[in-house]
C-alpha cells in the first residue's frame, strides 16, 4: 500500500513561493506585490464591501461639498529604525505626504499613530518624534492628531508608525491610472533603488565603497510645479513597494493599456547597480521613497520636463518609455542588446521592511 503524502507544514514559510492558496499570512503578502494584491482583492475588498474591480491607488478621492479631497494612509516598520538619509519618522511622513500628492491633491494635514515596544529608549522616540517635525514642516503639512499604544517587549520591534493624510484636490486636476492612454511618454523623477539599498546596506552590515543614502523626500511641491507647468497630467506614482517595475505592471493592468520602456534608459546609479549585482535583487523591484513615475501627453513632455529640471526634487528627472497600443495589459522592456522581455509583478517583496 503507498506511503500517504503528509501534508505540508506552511506555518514556518517566511519567503513567497509560487503557491496561492496560502493558510497563513506570509512575508509577501506585505511586499506590494503579486500576494499583495490578491490579498486585498479576495479578503479585504469582499469584506469591507468594495465591488470586485474598483480602481485602487495611492490615495482615495472623495467629493465633500463643492470640493475634493484626497485621503490616505499608511504604517511604517522599516528594520532598522535608522538608516543612510533618514529614518523610520520622516520616512512616515514623506511617504503619506506622497500618496496623497499623487493624485494631485495638495496635502495639508497628517495623523501619527505609534505602536510602542515596552523598553524602547525615550531618546530614540525623541529622535523619532523630532524628525517627523521636521519633514512636515519641510513638506508643509500640519501634524494635528495621533494615537499612542505600549505593546510587550518583543511584539513591535521597537515601534512602528501609521500616518493618515488630507489633501485639497485643485478643480481640473484629473490624475488616475484609467487616464494612461497610448502616447503617454513615461518620465521618472530621478535615480532608483537608493532607499532599498540604503536600507538593506545597515541592515546586513554591507560596504559598497560608499555610502548609499535613502531618497527618501516630500514630492508635493515637485508635483505642484508640474501641474502649474501642465495641468493635463495623466497618471502619477511613487513606486515603492516592488519598486518602478511594479508601479509600471499596476498601471498598465488597471489601464488595459501596453507599457515600453528602454532599460539603458532607466536611471540606476552605479552604486545600486553594484549593490543589486552582488546580492542578487533587480533595480525595477528595489523600493524608492522619493521618486515618482509620470505620464503624459506628448504635447505637455517639454513643459512637465523643464518644470522638473527646475525643482530640485526632479533635476535627475528622465524619460524611460511610453504607452503603446500593443500588448494591453503587459509591460515590456527594451534590453541593452536590442531584444524585448516581459516584466511581471513580483510576487512578494525582494527586500522586507523596507518601509
Amino acid at each position: 500500500m503507498a506511503e500517504e503524502t503528509p501534508a505540508l507544514d506552511f506555518e514556518g514559510w517566511s519567503c513567497p513561493l509560487p503557491l496561492r492558496s496560502y493558510p497563513r499570512v506570509v512575508t509577501g503578502h506585505g511586499g506590494g506585490g503579486k500576494l499583495s494584491a490578491e490579498l486585498v482583492e479576495h479578503l479585504f475588498m469582499p469584506a469591507f464591501g468594495v465591488e470586485s474591480g474598483s480602481e485602487l491607488t495611492d490615495s482615495a478621492v472623495l467629493t465633500v461639498g463643492d470640493g475634493r479631497l484626497a485621503f490616505s494612509t499608511d504604517s511604517y516598520v522599516v528594520r532598522p529604525l535608522f538608516f543612510p538619509g533618514g529614518c523610520i519618522g520622516d520616512l512616515a511622513v514623506n511617504g503619506t505626504v506622497n500618496d496623497v500628492a499623487m493624485s494631485g491633491a495638495v496635502p495639508i494635514a497628517l495623523s501619527s499613530g505609534f505602536i510602542l515596544e515596552e523598553g524602547l529608549e525615550l531618546d530614540v522616540l525623541g529622535n523619532v518624534a523630532e524628525a517627523m517635525g521636521r519633514a512636515a514642516r519641510e513638506a508643509g503639512v500640519r501634524l494635528v492628531t495621533g494615537d499612542t499604544k505600549v505593546v510587550g517587549q518583543g511584539a513591535a520591534d521597537g515601534l512602528y508608525v501609521n500616518t493618515a493624510g488630507i489633501g485639497v484636490v485643485p478643480e481640473g486636476v484629473d490624475i488616475h491610472p484609467l487616464r494612461a492612454r497610448p502616447g503617454d511618454q513615461i518620465i521618472v523623477s530621478g535615480p532608483i533603488g537608493l532607499h532599498g539599498v540604503a536600507v538593506m546596506s545597515v541592515r546586513e552590515g554591507l560596504e559598497f565603497g560608499t555610502e548609499i543614502l535613502s531618497d527618501s523626500a516630500p514630492l508635493n511641491g515637485l508635483v505642484a510645479a508640474m501641474l502649474t507647468a501642465f495641468p493635463d497630467l495623466h497618471v502619477l506614482r511613487d513606486p515603492t513597494r516592488g519598486g518602478l517595475g511594479a508601479s509600471l505592471c499596476e498601471i498598465s493592468a488597471t489601464a488595459g493599456v501596453g507599457i515600453e520602456y528602454e532599460e539603458t534608459a532607466v536611471p540606476v546609479p552605479a552604486e545600486v547597480a553594484a549593490a543589486c549585482g552582488f546580492l542578487g535583487l533587480d533595480p525595477m523591484h528595489v523600493a524608492n521613497e522619493g521618486r515618482l513615475v509620470a505620464f503624459v501627453p506628448p504635447e505637455g513632455v517639454d513643459a512637465v520636463m523643464n518644470a522638473m529640471h527646475g525643482h530640485p526634487r526632479g533635476a535627475g528627472a528622465v524619460r524611460v518609455g511610453q504607452v503603446v497600443e500593443d500588448h494591453p495589459g503587459v509591460v515590456v522592456a527594451r534590453t541593452r542588446l536590442g531584444g524585448t522581455r516581459i516584466v511581471d509583478l513580483p510576487l512578494g517583496e525582494q527586500l522586507p521592511r523596507i518601509c
